[in-house]
Formats: structure tokens, sequence, C-alpha cells
């Protein structure tokens, strides 16, 4: 028997705590034997003091145990995922999941809702009618075993005790704990029962780190930690200096993932980054044994319509119409004015605050300011330029999807802002920076 308050105090003395002594923590949170105070007060002690690499691990797993954790024994191939920390215009999950699947991998793709500036990957489901992230876990198994993807939202028996850690830590400054981040991320991720995991880890202004040593340090961390679970785990750091699609807001970013597995248009940057996480899911599930073989079986399913196929079959198990992909056009909605931003001034495209683009869209309604907030699912951005392009004078950097004029106008100025035009091209930036093994 363990005492909450001496746990505490042995953290905040800078001690290693004992796996047991983690275990039973974690378990006070689930079962609420531990107070809302003495969650703050450790999640306090652990941001300033820190764990080691065992205390991570520790943290990890127990909060992985602290439900249920999902076994696939009727998978045909490995069980392998993607985790984004988020970005703005990061549609690449509604991709690569049907990629990866068609490629004989198994995505049981676990998802979340929009936090602060960045989308969430199940709002901009949810703007397909009928989709249901919430099957039961007994549909989601059997759509991941008979499709090979299932892209859904965190249900109550999947690490509980994290939901509520995270809550308090949300109110009470301790979010941005390298620690707790590793902890949260990968306790609901192993919870799925993996075999491989692959992180994209956003570097940049629309990132979540605020530095590139910060995003560095995450990655590293949830390497570390994840292979020390015992699943394997690589980590992909991406660029989020600008909207990584070229669009932000749910139904845009859908139409988008569709034009792109249909071939209607890739842009070039996404089609990067998207092909660099499928083909390291490939690698790591043992798929593929090399980078240029991942990629060439990549480009095929995505050349011959397996991948578009998937989409579509996923779409259609989970309560979309069957017919979606076909006539996605009549299902999603639409805002009923679209402005476009014009430039002031002729130049190339040097600088882009992604973050403030981002947080257009949640003031327009694409995202949430509170919890208990409805989305509108039609508004947003879209044609967005990017990074280096040339824009004349009065041609537009973007176009923004309104409900009216008055939103509009209230998101105007900032849009125009957002951008900076310079004379000379800049710098190209790459689109992937590292990629970290174990």
């Amino acid at each position: 028997m363990f005492l909450p308050q001496e746990i505490i105090r042995k953290k905040r003395n800078g001690g290693e705590l004992s796996e047991a002594e983690i275990q039973w923590f974690v378990n006070g949170i689930r079962d609420e034997y531990v107070t809302e105070g003495q969650i703050g007060a450790f999640a306090m002690a652990v941001y300033f003091k820190h764990m080691t690499l065992a205390e991570r691990v520790a943290l990890t797993l127990a909060m992985r145990d602290s439900g249920s954790v999902m076994s696939w024994p009727n998978a045909k191939g490995p069980i392998v995922d993607k985790h984004s920390t988020g970005g703005v215009g990061d549609v690449v999950s509604l991709m690569l999941g049907p990629m990866v699947a068609a490629c004989g991998g198994y995505v049981p793709m676990i998802s979340g809702r929009g936090l602060g500036h960045t989308g969430g990957t199940l709002d901009k489901f949810e703007s397909i009618p009928g989709y249901d992230p919430y099957p039961s876990p007994e549909k989601f198994k059997q759509i991941v075993d008979d499709i090979g993807v299932a892209i859904i939202g965190q249900t109550g028996n999947l690490a509980p005790a994290d939901k509520r850690f995270y809550g308090v830590r949300d109110i009470t400054a301790t979010v941005e704990s390298i620690d707790l981040i590793t902890g949260s991320i990968l306790s609901k991720k192993l919870a799925a029962g993996l075999d491989a995991l692959v992180m994209d880890v956003k570097v940049g202004d629309g990132a979540f780190m605020p530095s590139y040593a910060d995003s560095k340090a995450l990655a590293e961390s949830i390497v570390q930690v994840a292979n020390g679970a015992g699943t394997a785990t690589t980590a992909i750091l991406t660029d989020m200096n600008q909207v990584l699609a070229r669009s932000a807001g749910n139904a845009l970013e859908v139409r988008e993932a569709v034009d792109y597995l249909k071939g209607v248009r890739r842009d070039p940057v996404l089609h990067e980054v998207t092909l660099a996480l499928c083909a390291e899911m490939l690698c790591a599930a043992k798929l593929a044994d090399s980078q240029a073989a991942a990629l060439t079986m990549l480009q095929d399913v995505l050349d011959n319509g397996q991948a578009l196929a998937k989409f579509a079959q996923m779409v259609h198990a989970l309560g979309g119409p069957a017919d979606f992909v076909e006539r996605m056009d009549h299902y999603l909605t639409a805002a009923p004015l679209v402005q476009p931003i014009l430039a002031t001034r002729s130049g190339f495209v040097s600088h882009i605050k992604t973050r403030e683009l981002g947080l257009a869209v949640v003031q327009l309604g694409g995202g949430r300011s509170r919890a208990d907030q409805k989305i509108d699912h039609a508004v947003g951005l879209d044609r967005i330029v990017k990074l280096g392009e040339s824009v004349q004078a009065g041609e537009p950097l973007l176009y923004v999807h309104v409900q009216n004029a008055a939103q509009f106008n209230a998101v105007q100025e900032q849009l125009l802002n957002a951008f900076t035009l310079a004379d000379q091209a800049p710098e190209s930036i790459p689109a992937v920076y590292e990629i970290i093994r174990a």
C-alpha cells in the first residue's frame, strides 16, 4: 500500500519511482482514489524533475493496462499504425490508412479530435454523413479483419487513466511535459495491440512543440519508450512551416484526400510526407524490405485504385454512403460563400504563419474553443499558396469558405497578415527532416 502524497514527494525531490509505485498511482487515477489535486501535483513534479527511461516505460504500460488491450488473432498480416502530433491541413491519415491496408497491413487507427489550432481526423470523417467513429469493439475488429483499416475515436475502455490524467494536465499547465506526452500518446496507441508504430512529429510554426529541439526530443522519447515497451517504433520529423495540404477545414480536407487517392491532384509536399510515412510503416511491419520497394508498392496501389477502394469500403463499413467517393460533392456540406484573400503586392511567398491559419479555421467554427462546441464542417480554407510560390498583386493567396460576409470580415486581416511576400524566393525547406530509429 502506498500513499499518493509520498509518491508525489519522492518525485518532487527528484527521486526515481519504482514500477510498483507508478502502477499504483495510475490505477488510482483510473479508480479515483487519487484526487485531481494529487494528479496535478504529480504532473507538476514530473514537469520539473522529469522521468528516467524506465519510469516513462512503466508509466506508459501502466496507463495502457488501465483498460483493455486489443488483440488480433484473425489478422492475416502485421498490425501497424501511425500517429501525428498534429498540424494544419494534416490530412495524411485519410490516405495513409487505406494505402497501407492495400499493401497488406492491418491498420486499427484510433484518432482524436482537433486540439487548439490543429485539426482532428475524427472531425474530418464526421463531415461524411452517417460515418460512425465509435463502433463497438467487436465491429471495429471485424472491419479491420475484413478490410484492413478502420479509423475511429478513443473509447472509454482504452487507456481510461490517460483520459482523466490528460484532463487534469490540461487545466494545470502541465501538458507540455515530454515525459507525460510520451506516456499519453503511447498508452492509447499500444492499447490497440500494435506490432509496429510510426510517429509523425511536426516541426515549425504550425507544430505542437515550440522548437526543432523539442520536437526531436519528443520523437526520441517516443521511439525509446515504445521500443522499450515491446513495440517496434520509428519517428519521422516533418515540416509544419506551411499548411501540409492545400486546404484546412474538415469537408475541404476530405475532398482533397479523395482527390489524392483518385489521382485528380496530389500536392507535392503532401505526397512526399504521405509516402515517407507509409513506406516507413511498410518497412517497420516487414511488408517491404527497403524504402524503394515500399515506395513502388505504394505507387502501385494508388495507380490501380486499390487504395481508393479501401477508403470507400471503410467509409461504408462505418456507416457512410456506399457511393461516397463517386458522389462526394453530393454528400459533403459546402459553405454558401467563398471569398479570396488577395495579395497586396507581387513576390514570392517567403513565410507563412501556419498557426494563425489554423486558428482562423477554429474561429470560423471549423474547430472548437470549448469541448461541447458543435463543429461546422463546411467552413475552412483551400487553394492555399505554398512557400516559394510566386504571386502577383491582386491574385489570391487562398480562398475562405464561410457562412456569411461577417465571418469573412472577422478573419480577413488575420489571414492576409499570415503571409509574407519577398522579392526573392526563399531557400527551400525539406518536407521530411530526419528519421529516428531505435
